[in-house]
């Protein structure tokens, strides 16, 4: 069940958003306009669960293009929605902005609160009251910088909620991270896996602010999409905003099991797209590349078979490299699948008699190195982790483990169980533990 947080520009609904959910995900900043698109956050009270949307800032008057795509986006969030808040400053009283929503929401079909937000302190709690005149039943009053009043908040939106069944357990979710330099067509893929108009798109390269996080079922499974605002070079970060926005697409990625570096084909792999894969595998991310803008771009099936080679090169996980257009739909579908492929290969777990057969056909393949006259033996191997799959090798001493011969292990366990694109963590534990 969906919870629309509506409300005029700049009145604290992210900072709401985030105090009611107990996240920072919502960028917060004291610019009006911060969050351009629609943000589905995860909440729960009182044993109830649900999603906070928290939507960009409606003013209905005004003309800037963009303002007009964040109006629509917030009717589509009050459509989508079973309660609706309308987020008003206190400290300012009512405004015209205020009165025209609320004519809007009065016209709901859903339930519909107000939440005075701004009462940083018991003796502005009266300031509240000037709100009744919107006609939308009695103000709740609410401090997101303090706390004051979320708890009396959040019992009036749980009250409204339909009944409905809890959530489902998050282990077979899959949360996927679509990141990339900006203007390469991120929230463009992001609106075909869709197939809605969710996030707002623009020629303007770094119009997507928040990670928006987007639920989808793909065949019957739940994948969570997380589209996140442009990553550039940090020497080209100035605005400070901009700097806060691609430090929350870092740790999207690492909030992430999959990730999808999407890269403008015209360009092809570029060294800004090498350094965003790295991130995100080092995030412990299943990662794949995606060329997009494939439809009108010049490159051949030869050049991107140089492309693929650049990349199993210079990246250890030897991720796949896919093209796509998200302005056609072009290979849209492969994308998603290959998405949820690797959520399955992160969750994947190895029998330890295929395991041990594996280390045996690996000593097989090559000879274990020798230091000082003694030769490293692999005795033993489990795994004992998911998410990224995480294996232990006894080994008789690990001071005689090479990092070339650590490599060679980790190529050889990758390809043998189809693994690419997956970070596989191997811990080499001597048989017997020394006191140090």
């Amino acid at each position: 069940m969906k919870v629309a947080v509506v409300g005029y520009p700049n009145v604290g609904k992210s900072s709401l958003v985030n105090r009611l959910s107990g996240t920072r995900t919502a960028v917060v900043h004291e610019r009006s306009g911060i969050t351009r698109d629609r943000n589905e956050i995860a909440a729960e009270w009182n044993g109830r669960r649900f999603t906070l949307i928290d939507t960009g800032g409606m003013d209905l008057v005004d003309e800037d293009p963009m303002a007009g795509s964040i109006r629509e986006q917030a009717r589509t969030a009050l459509a989508d929605a079973a309660v609706a808040v309308l987020v008003v400053d206190a400290k300012s009283g009512v405004r015209p902005g205020d009165e025209e929503m609320a004519d809007l929401l009065r016209r709901a079909t859903i339930p519909v609160l107000v939440a005075a937000n701004k009462i940083d302190a018991a003796q502005d709690i009266p300031l509240s009251a000037d709100f009744y005149r919107l006609g939308l039943g009695e103000p709740i009053p609410v401090s997101a910088a303090q706390g004051l009043g979320s708890g009396d908040l959040l019992d009036a939106i749980v009250e409204r909620l339909p009944e409905g069944d809890a959530a489902d357990e998050d282990d077979e979710l899959t949360r996927l991270a679509v990141i990339g330099r900006p203007n390469v067509g991120k929230s463009s893929l992001v609106n075909q896996f869709a197939g809605a108009e969710r996030v707002i798109v623009s020629e303007v390269a770094g119009t997507t602010r928040d990670a928006i996080d987007l639920q989808l079922e793909v065949d019957g499974r739940p994948l969570v999409v997380v589209d996140t605002a442009g990553m550039r070079r940090q020497a080209k970060v100035s605005d400070n905003v901009e700097y806060y926005t691609t430090l929350r697409s870092q740790r999207a990625a690492e909030r992430a099991d999959v990730a999808l570096v999407v890269c403008d084909a015209g360009d092809g792999v570029t060294s800004q797209d090498l350094r965003i894969a790295e991130l995100a595998m080092k995030a412990g991310c299943a990662t794949a590349l995606v060329l997009n803008k494939w439809d009108i771009s010049a490159l051949a099936e030869e050049d991107l078979d140089y492309q693929r080679a650049v990349v199993a090169n210079k990246l250890r996980l030897r991720p796949k490299v896919l093209t796509a257009s998200a302005k056609t739909g072009r290979n849209v579908g492969r994308v998603l699948q290959e998405a949820v492929a690797l959520g399955d290969r992160m969750r994947t777990r190895i029998p330890t008699p295929e395991l041990n057969r594996f280390v045996a056909e690996t000593v097989e393949a090559r000879q274990p190195p020798a230091k000082q006259g003694h030769r490293l033996r692999l005795l033993y191997m489990a795994q004992f982790e998911v998410r990224p799959p995480r294996f232990a090798i006894q080994v008789n001493s690990r001071n005689r483990v090479t990092r070339d011969y650590a490599y060679f292990v980790e190529n050889r366990l990758r390809s043998r169980f189809g693994m690419d694109g997956v970070p596989l963590i191997i811990d080499f534990n001597e048989r017997q533990s020394r006191e140090r």
